[in-house]
């Protein structure tokens, strides 16, 4: 894919190889560099160094001081909380083109809700802490999608990070192009799928906070739309799920498609719910009863192709 047409997304900077880490080593994911560089353009950082420590240097650790989240070394001599918040304010504005963030699990900067959090005394106190870095991302960009490297290892939780990181973009392109009542409409029209496929109630409830877009201002009506999505987004899609979704589908083709071809689908929509093949299957069967079938709504719809096919990610799902 040419530079300028991979999505904008931010990286712990220990994650592309680069020896910035706290013993002067690095955390390469090689799926990062050998698989998503060919679709995400990546814009590293490394909070540590970039609040002005260098490599090597002394490990850090977040303690809780007077009710409040310190960053300080492991030694418990020399506090860098402001270092880091002052990096933090000064960094964020400049990350909003971004789509998404892969961060490192379990550092005091970058981890994502499983940081280790100690007294001062040095005992524990609990192990779901978020790195002051980013915390300071969730704060400032609430819709962004936020991973951490190591859970990509995990087929779902992969499959959905970067579902969401194409949606986000597709979102952030329509704010960029002017926001309008027909392409927000034409935004939930094209995700429609996706929605029911994650959250049945949030793809209830959105159709008729749409039906009538002259009773509130129509970016208050667009932040509470966007906000709803990208949390329902969040939420796994469980096989049955799929299921229901694929059916849906298959259900707007009946009438153009001869019998063969519908029990087909409907023999491999079978198969993917006992579990004997995966999720590409029956949907590779939908997309090409698509050519057989004048359907335009079902042609946008991004469930079919939320992400490019070379990703791999429904062959595992």
């Amino acid at each position: 894919m040419d530079s300028a047409e991979k999505i904008p997304v931010g990286i712990s900077a220990c994650l592309l190889g680069m020896e910035v880490r706290h013993d002067g080593g690095h955390k390469h994911s090689r799926y990062c560099t050998g698989v998503l560089a060919n679709h995400f353009s990546f814009r590293s950082l490394c909070p540590e160094m970039g609040s002005g420590l260098s490599t090597p240097r002394k490990s850090l650790r977040l303690v809780e001081r007077d009710d409040q989240v310190r960053m300080v070394t492991s030694d418990g001599l020399r506090d860098h909380t402001d270092l880091m918040s002052d990096f933090v304010e000064r960094t964020l504005p400049g990350l909003a083109g971004l789509r998404g963030f892969i961060l490192m699990a379990k550092s005091p900067s970058c981890g994502m809700e499983r940081v280790k959090l100690y007294r001062e005394d040095g005992e524990l106190l609990n192990r779901d802490a978020d790195g002051l870095f980013a915390a300071g991302l969730k704060r400032h960009f609430p819709l962004m999608p936020l991973e951490e490297a190591g859970r990509l290892n995990d087929d779902t939780l992969r499959e959905n990070f970067i579902e969401r990181v194409f949606l986000y973009d597709d979102w952030c392109q329509l704010v960029n192009a002017g926001l309008t009542p027909q392409r927000l409409i034409d935004f939930h029209s094209r995700h429609k799928f996706q929605l029911l496929a994650h959250c049945q109630r949030t793809y209830r409830q959105l159709g008729p906070m749409l039906s009538n877009l002259k009773t509130r201002p129509l970016e208050e009506i667009a932040s509470d739309y966007i906000t709803a999505v990208m949390e329902a987004m969040k939420k796994r899609v469980s096989r049955g799920a799929h299921v229901n979704t694929l059916q849906h589908l298959a259900g707007f083709l009946r009438e153009g498609l001869s019998q063969a071809d519908r029990t087909l689908i409907n023999e491999q929509i079978d198969a993917y719910l006992r579990e004997d093949v995966p999720l590409i299957v029956p949907m590779t069967l939908l997309r090409g009863a698509l050519r057989k079938v004048d359907q335009p709504y079902l042609q946008a719809q991004r469930y079919l192709n939320p992400y490019p096919d070379s990703l791999g990610l429904r062959n595992r799902v």
